[in-house]
C-alpha cells in the first residue's frame, strides 16, 4: 500500500530493502535508502531536486529570447540558478507501492505557460526517473535534470565515494563559473564543473566495501560538484550552464522536453 508520512508529507516508495521518500511541497527526493545506507544526504537543501526550466546558473538571471529580454530572479548572485519548479509545490498524479508521477504548471517567474511533470519507479536493483517539460501556447527555451547530493561517505568511518567516469571534454569556466565557450580536456577533481558525454552520461559512485551506484542517462552533459568535506554532486542535465541563452532546445505545444535517468547499485559480497 502506498504511503504518507503524517508528520513530513512525504511520500514512500520501496522495494525489498529499498526505500525512496519524496516531498510533494518541493518535488525533492528527500531519502534513498539501500539496506543500512542513506546514499543521499537528509537535509531540507538536499536530496535530490528536479531543475527545470533550466539547470545550473544563467548569467545574470538574464534569458534572451526571440528578441526579447527577460529578467529572473538573481537567488546565486549575480546569477540565477537550477530553474524555478523546486520552489513550488507539486500535484501527485499517481502513486503507488514502487511508482510515483508528480506535476506542476509553470509559473512567475517564469514567463511562459507550461507544465513540468517528474516520474519516479523503485526497483530492487534500479530506480528509474522521468521529467517531461511541456508549452501550453508559445514555444519557449528550456532544460531540465537532476541535483543529487550525495553522500561522500556512508559511515562516520567509512572511505570516501570515489567517482569514475570518462567524459569527452570539459567545458572551461570563467571566474563566473559559466562556461566560456571553449571545450578543454578533462582536469582532475576537485570540480564544480560541466562535462560533456556525446554518448550518454554514465557515472559510477564506489563507495569501497559498502556498495556501488551508476548514474545513467541519455542526456548528453554532467555536472559534477565534489568540492563539499562531506557531498558529492553528480548532475546529470541537458544542456550546459547558461545553456538556455547558448544552446536551448526549443519546447513546443507539440513537441516537449523530455529526460530519464537511471540509478543501478550492487552491494559488494
Amino acid at each position: 500500500m502506498a504511503e504518507e508520512n503524517p508528520v513530513t508529507g512525504e511520500l514512500r516508495l520501496s522495494a525489498g530493502e529499498v526505500l525512496m521518500t519524496v516531498n510533494p511541497a518541493t518535488g525533492r527526493m528527500a531519502r534513498f535508502r539501500v539496506g543500512a545506507h542513506d546514499l543521499l544526504r537528509v537535509g531540507p537543501r538536499f536530496g535530490c531536486f528536479p531543475m527545470a526550466p533550466w539547470c545550473g546558473r544563467m548569467r545574470e538571471g538574464v534569458l534572451e529570447f526571440t528578441g526579447q529580454r527577460y529578467q529572473l530572479p538573481r537567488n546565486a548572485e549575480p546569477h540565477a540558478i537550477h530553474g524555478t519548479v523546486r520552489d513550488h509545490p507539486w500535484e501527485v498524479v499517481q502513486h503507488s507501492d514502487s511508482k510515483l508521477v508528480l506535476a506542476q504548471d509553470l509559473r512567475e517567474p517564469w514567463p511562459f505557460p507550461g507544465r513540468v511533470t517528474q516520474s519516479f519507479e523503485l526497483g530492487a536493483q534500479t530506480a528509474l526517473f522521468g521529467m517531461t517539460v511541456e508549452a501550453a501556447a508559445e514555444p519557449f527555451p528550456a532544460q531540465v535534470g537532476w541535483h543529487p547530493w550525495f553522500e561522500r561517505r556512508l559511515t562516520a568511518d567509512g572511505a570516501p565515494v570515489d567517482i569514475d567516469f570518462t567524459p569527452a571534454w570539459q567545458e572551461e569556466r570563467g571566474a563566473d563559473y559559466l562556461p566560456d565557450g571553449n571545450r578543454i580536456a578533462p582536469k582532475p577533481a576537485p570540480w564544480d564543473d560541466c562535462f560533456g558525454m556525446p554518448d550518454g552520461v554514465s557515472v559510477t559512485l564506489n563507495w569501497p566495501g559498502a556498495l556501488e551506484l551508476t548514474v545513467r542517462s541519455p542526456l548528453r552533459w554532467v555536472v559534477v560538484y565534489d568540492e563539499p568535506a562531506d557531498t558529492v554532486c553528480v548532475e546529470p542535465q541537458s544542456g550546459p550552464p547558461n545553456g538556455l541563452n547558448t544552446d536551448p532546445s526549443i519546447v513546443e505545444p507539440d513537441a516537449p522536453l523530455t529526460a530519464e535517468m537511471s540509478w543501478a547499485w550492487r552491494v559488494p559480497a
